[in-house]
């Protein structure tokens, strides 16, 4: 397993290429017999990656192999997780049918780049999938006309940890991957389901989105504007992605929700609101209150302050809004990333109970 050189985290495998080891062994099996292991595959960027097989059966019927993934160091929830794969033979000029086993996903929301009833099994799987039966095929003197039922193993109960549930896939978990490689909290699987969210939101023909930060401003936000599950993002930290995506790809309303230290961040241009990746600056929110008319002693009480939710109390008390502030720079920020897109904005900023703090 590679490791990232920057910060010496282990990279791993999607649960797209461990379908498609699971996939390959299989049908290796089903035209010879045996089944190679570990088996390789061919990955983008010139990798070729081999996959110890933790199960495997043969039967009059079909193949079938199972492969644990291994996500790195990456804290990926399908990490450990058991990919399975039967093969069959298919229909002579069926090419390459997919069915979703035990544990995948189904369809049941347009807008995915997959259509309803169709498992969730993404497009590039897919094609790593067709190209390794191709290959075996051609290997072995097969057809390549074959069933693949890719299960998952405890993929329903993991599902309810995703985004697959809002977005309708229903039944159990995707697979996954463009590359095949896991990059260590590159939170790409993360930002891929915002962009799915946002299609699945339009194609519902909803008018207004909200991109959240966590659970509390989402429930303030559907309490407060009425929105359903379908139209919520779970941003996260990650209002660039929501931002970006939603330039090229408009809804007429955007609400951005959260708290105070994220949204004050987001109002210095900060798209990534991790705290490993961006920082509050007081120096920021002191600035704020002081063009605000704030007095000389409540700017160096902010500037001085140990959280944003304590700049916040303090200018409360002061009569000073600062959640107002934080929010109309948020929006500023929002409306430059947008680039003239025709999408409305609005900004709330809650507190730790979820009390609105400020709007704009």
């Amino acid at each position: 397993m590679s490791r990232d050189g920057a910060s010496g985290l282990r990279h791993g495998w999607t649960t797209g290429a461990c379908a498609t080891a699971a996939t390959t062994a299989a049908y290796t099996a089903l035209l010879t017999g045996d089944f190679p292991d570990p088996v390789t595959i061919d990955l983008p960027g010139g990798r070729h990656p081999s996959f110890a097989l933790s199960r495997e059966g043969l039967d009059e019927g079909g193949a079938w192999a199972g492969v644990v993934k291994d996500a790195g160091d990456d804290p990926d929830v399908t990490h450990g997780a058991l990919v399975s794969v039967r093969v069959t033979h298919g229909e002579p000029g069926g090419g390459v049918v997919f069915r979703a086993g035990e544990g995948v996903g189904t369809v049941t929301k347009p807008g995915l780049p997959l259509a309803v009833g169709e498992p969730a099994i993404n497009p590039m799987p897919r094609q790593f999938m067709r190209e390794h039966v191709a290959a075996v095929a051609q290997r072995h003197g097969g057809s390549g006309d074959v069933v693949v039922e890719v299960s998952i193993e405890d993929g329903a109960e993991l599902a309810r940890r995703t985004w697959n549930p809002r977005l309708g896939i229903l039944g159990g978990l995707s697979v996954l991957g463009t590359t095949g490689v896991v990059v260590p909290y590159s939170c790409s699987s993360w930002i891929d389901s915002i962009r799915r969210g946002i299609d699945v939101a339009r194609a519902a023909g909803h008018e207004h989105v909200a991109g959240c930060t966590g659970s509390t401003s989402e429930r303030t936000v559907q309490e407060l504007h009425g929105l359903p599950e379908d139209a919520l993002l779970d941003m996260g930290d990650f209002a660039g992605a929501v931002l970006k995506y939603l330039r090229r790809h408009p809804v007429p309303r955007l609400t951005v929700a959260g708290g105070i230290g994220k949204l004050a961040k987001l109002a210095d241009g900060h798209l990534d609101l991790h705290s490993g990746r961006s920082q509050v600056s007081f120096d920021s929110l002191a600035a704020r209150v002081a063009a605000a008319g704030g007095s000389p002693r409540l700017v160096e009480g902010v500037r001085g302050a140990n959280t944003a939710l304590d700049a916040l109390r303090q200018c409360q008390a002061a009569g000073l809004p600062l959640g107002d502030l934080v929010a109309a720079g948020a929006r500023e920020t929002a409306l430059g990333v947008l680039l003239g897109a025709p999408v409305a904005v609005d900004v709330v900023v809650i507190d730790r109970a979820g009390t609105i703090v400020g709007r704009a």
